[in-house]
């Protein structure tokens, strides 16, 4: 399964008061493991930042001025994404101003849950951790994730240290190697599956029908009662 985990800077807080995206930033992820692969581009947004804003991110207009618009990226971003499911904390936030981007280009584009499966952690967080905060930040704290170089928001450093509490989140697996590749954002082709397999190969393990029947049982119980499982979110069950 291709996963991409995204995050986006913006001049403000609402896409319809007319904020745009400054940065997007996406990690892949191939059967839940990183593979080098990132896409991250710093984007003009033609227009100020709102108070505090630029605060958070460290970016100025004068940083941004030679940078590309959203419309000269755009084919190159739907490409990087597109087949995946994307990962994204407060999905609705990131999705609301991508689709804003893409609705203001003269060619038509689709919305992108048109185009890709979306997996919102911040709500996989909410029902693991439920009535706690559930930020990036207090996610990497609560799982043990180091995010003292997270001085600013960055869209790519985001989505990296999201990367690592997802997999955390859902598998108990904390440090995958992304922090030692961060400095150095690569955007070429992916590593081969041999050259994944000979990194860190994962075991197989084959489950008797038995068990298969047993777990399904279990989680008709649980659907049951609650509405739904964690395990169907991680199945891609609606």
């Amino acid at each position: 399964m291709r996963q991409i985990v995204l995050d986006t800077e913006t001049t403000g807080l609402e896409w319809k008061k007319g904020n745009r995206v400054v940065e997007i930033g996406c990690v892949e992820l191939l059967e839940r493991r990183p593979t080098g692969r990132t896409f991250q581009r710093y984007l003009n947004p033609g227009r100020e930042f709102e108070p505090g804003a630029q605060e958070v991110t460290g970016l100025t207009l004068e940083f941004l001025a030679d940078k590309p618009r959203f419309g000269e990226v755009v084919d190159a971003f739907l490409e990087f994404i597109d087949g995946a499911e994307l990962v994204i904390h407060n999905a609705a936030f990131d999705l609301g101003f991508l689709d804003h981007e893409l609705s203001l280009l003269d060619r038509a584009y689709a919305p992108l849950r048109e185009r890709a499966q979306v997996l919102d952690s911040l709500e996989l967080a909410r029902q693991r951790y439920p009535g706690q905060r559930n930020s990036l930040d207090a996610l990497c704290r609560r799982l043990g994730i180091d995010n003292s170089h997270r001085q600013l928001h960055g869209a790519l450093l985001d989505a990296q240290l999201l990367a690592e509490a997802f997999l955390a989140l859902t598998a108990g697996q904390s440090e995958l190697g992304l922090v030692a590749s961060r400095s150095q954002p690569q955007t070429g082709p992916a590593p081969s599956a041999s050259a994944l397999a000979e990194a860190a190969p994962r075991p197989r393990i084959v489950v008797a029908s038995e068990d298969r029947s047993l777990h399904s049982a279990r989680l008709a119980v649980i659907r049951a009662r609650a509405g739904r499982c964690l395990w169907d979110l991680e199945e891609g069950v609606a």
